[in-house]
Order: structure tokens, then sequence, then C-alpha cells
């Protein structure tokens, strides 16, 4: 099977690549096949985060574990795109260089047959020139939440008082 799969910048322009890959291809598969598709070196660390319907984030998907005793963290090089894209859950964001924060988010299109002849990952369409600075983001707080309220009742908190 051949996934179509949709990457666009968080950007306010429009800036995406169209790439097809194979299901059974790894997450640093496609990580590659991404940094080659909008033009990156490709040698700064990188995550996929699996996500719901609204974008929002959930469990990392890293490019290597940097914790000093392993920290169970699922990697690129051991989760394959078929495990994790489905259509039932069809996107990802992923996240290139985290000085720079290149974000992207990842959207399956479409699942077809492997064609004879054709050599995968492809890109299959280009739009948009990759900026040469990433976009700002804009990371303002909800004015809507009350931190005098969130530690209200200690009793709660699984902790010693008597640390030390």
């Amino acid at each position: 099977m051949i996934f179509k799969i949709r990457v666009i910048l968080d950007a306010q322009d429009d800036i995406f690549r169209d790439i097809e890959i194979e299901a059974a291809n790894s997450l640093e598969d496609f990580h590659n096949a991404i940094t080659q598709a909008f033009g990156f070196i490709g040698n700064e660390m990188a995550s996929f985060y699996t996500c719901d319907d609204r974008w929002n984030q959930e469990e990392e998907i890293a490019l290597f574990d940097m914790s000093e005793n392993g920290s169970g963290l699922r990697l690129m090089n051991e989760t394959f795109l078929e495990d994790i894209l489905t259509t039932d859950t069809p996107k990802l964001i992923y996240v290139y260089d985290f000085l720079s924060m290149w974000t992207f988010f990842v959207e399956l299109a479409d699942i077809v047959e492997k064609e004879d002849g054709r050599s995968y990952p492809n890109v299959l369409f280009s739009f948009g020139e990759l900026p040469d600075a990433p976009p700002e983001k804009n990371f303002e707080s909800d004015p809507s939440f009350d931190f005098d309220n969130t530690m209200d009742n200690y009793d709660d908190l699984d902790f010693d008082e008597n640390w030390n």
C-alpha cells in the first residue's frame, strides 16, 4: 500500500508538499523524505507527534532518545507509518530543528496500490517556497485561565510536605 500524504508548513502562506510513500516505511524514512522535499540538510533533531482531529499534540515519536537511561520513548526507526496513520487517525504533527521549530501538519490524503516502475518515496506536488527562517509562533496564554485557582487543594497532590 502507498500512502499519499500532505505535509503543510505551519505558516500564513500556503507551503506544502504532497508525498507518496510505502505504508510499511518507518517514520524515520518519512522524516528523511520530508527533509528532502523541503530542502533541509536533515542533520537536526526532529519528532513526530500523534494528535487528535483538532491538531492537539499527544504522544512524541522521536528521531533519537536523548535520555540518559532510556525513557521508553517511541523512536522513528521502530515505528511504521501503517501503525500510526490510518483513516481513523489521519493526522500527525512534525517538528524539525527544535531551536528553529519548523512545524508541519501532516495528513493522510489517500491510500492507493503501489505502481510498478515507480520509486518511493516520491514528491507528487510541491507548492510554495520555504522561507529563510521559520514562521513566528504565537504562544499566547489563555486569558481566561486563572492561576490563583490552580492549587486550592494541596491534599490531592502526591508529595511529602516534609521532604527535607
